[in-house]
């Protein structure tokens, strides 16, 4: 299967961060809000540098609270771990942000988590003090009252470090004197990182359209299972397919079917020996789940399966994402993520959605499970109706994870099941 493996990479990796640098009391707040304001997009972040101050020693928190420590300094600031953390952002994982308190000069020990971003907004007075962050930057803003606006090409930014009086300052793309009044100035980063989105949009778009291609005469994988067509699946079929189906009736059967398929799906997952004494007290060597069991519902069909999940596995762990595709671009968004505690823990992790086509949600939620520590032959996908195309893109950027389909449906086919399970 290795030689299989295809390459798929989801929006926010490789993510762009602005800098903004500048004085207290320069506007660096207020330009950064501006222009996540001006954005109105949910994938843009900021990112605050006096999370990463840190930990002062019992000495260095005394001469802090006499407001003798220099928090201005570079010694301040915890480098190593802001470069870890962006870099793993680059590499579109999970992390971990750390909460300052400057009441006790200590990281408090909850974190805040941090994933997807498309763009962070890198926001500190030493902003491109470390030449390892201003490395990673693709823009440079200085909000300056003293400065007029400059312009400097990205392509020279890597000429532009310079080292004067053992600090390094850099030459900024942009400068904003009179703070958030320069609207121009604004106006010229909102538009950057608007095309930068949209040239990543159409990039992954393309993607997507090229993965297609390239697994189109490839058989389907060992790891997709299609339900056996046995009288009662296809009467269900008959039932749920006719458009006279009243709603009730729909659900009913819908349910009906989707327990039969996690049913399925659990055939799938590591079972260990277990042995257990009867009410006659013989003993029973049988099997038992390896460990916990959760289910990752991709909304707002996945849904649909939740009812026959519950029914199956009563006491099952759940979760969600919601992905949406775009209708202009084509492309799928992730808008929201909340995953069960602990999932990287969990011996199989079910992902539900009743229809897939093109395989681009898939795709999108299994990485999401896997920058969260799922490893993918713990991935079981189940869905009722899956195009052809679709689950050989996804067995083909990862084949260890196992898929149970209701039955293969025809290509380019809209999606219709959670409009006829919700009524709307």
């Amino acid at each position: 299967m290795a030689e299989l493996r295809a390459r798929y990479s989801p929006p926010w990796a490789d993510m762009t961060i602005i800098g903004i640098a500048g004085g207290s009391g320069s506007g660096k707040s207020s330009v950064a809000l501006e222009i996540i304001n001006s954005l109105n997009l949910p994938w843009v972040v900021i990112l605050v540098m006096d999370s990463f101050y840190k930990t002062l020693t019992p000495k260095q928190n005394a001469i802090a609270h006499d407001n003798e420590y220099d928090f201005d300094s570079p010694d301040a600031i915890d480098f190593d771990l802001l470069v870890d953390t962006l870099q793993s952002l680059k590499k579109g994982r999970k992390v971990e942000i750390p909460i300052y308190s400057f009441e006790k000069h200590q990281r408090e020990e909850r974190t805040t988590s941090l994933y997807s971003p498309h763009v962070v907004i890198l926001e500190g007075i030493l902003a491109f003090t470390d030449s390892r962050v201003a490395d990673m930057l693709d823009i440079f803003v200085e909000a300056d009252m003293d400065v007029c606006l400059g312009r400097r090409s990205k392509k020279n930014s890597a000429n532009a470090l310079v080292q004067r009086n053992s600090e390094l300052t850099i030459a900024e793309d942009i400068i904003i004197p009179r703070g958030i009044e320069n609207k121009t100035a604004i106006d010229m980063v909102v538009k950057h990182i608007q095309r930068n989105l949209r040239e990543k949009s159409e990039a992954h778009y393309l993607e997507l359209q090229r993965l297609g291609k390239q697994v189109e005469e490839q058989p389907l994988s060992a790891n997709v299972i299609i339900m056996d067509q046995t009288p009662q699946l296809v009467g269900i079929n008959t039932i749920l397919q006719n458009p006279h189906t009243e709603q009730v009736d729909f659900v009913f059967y819908f349910d009906r079917l989707a327990c039969l398929m996690i049913e399925r799906a659990l055939d799938t997952i590591p079972f260990v020996p277990a042995t257990v004494a009867t009410p006659d007290q013989h003993i029973y060597h049988g099997l038992r789940p390896a460990g916990t069991i959760s289910a990752v519902a991709i909304l707002r069909g996945g849904s649909c399966l939740e009812t026959g999940l519950k029914r199956t596995i009563p006491d099952c762990i759940t979760g969600r994402v919601l992905i949406q595709t775009n209708y202009s671009t084509g492309e799928p968004e992730l808008h929201y993520l909340k995953l069960p505690q602990d999932i990287n823990d969990h011996a199989a992790v079910i992902l539900l959605d009743p229809q897939m086509s093109s395989g681009g949600a898939a795709l999108m939620a299994v990485r999401v499970l896997i920058d969260h520590g799922v490893d993918e032959g713990r991935i079981v996908f189940v869905t009722f109706a899956a195009g052809k195309r679709g689950l050989q893109r996804l067995t083909a950027v990862y084949p260890d994870v196992k898929a149970v389909v209701g039955r293969i449906e025809d290509e380019g086919e809209s999606r219709w099941i959670e409009k006829r399970y919700f009524g709307c």
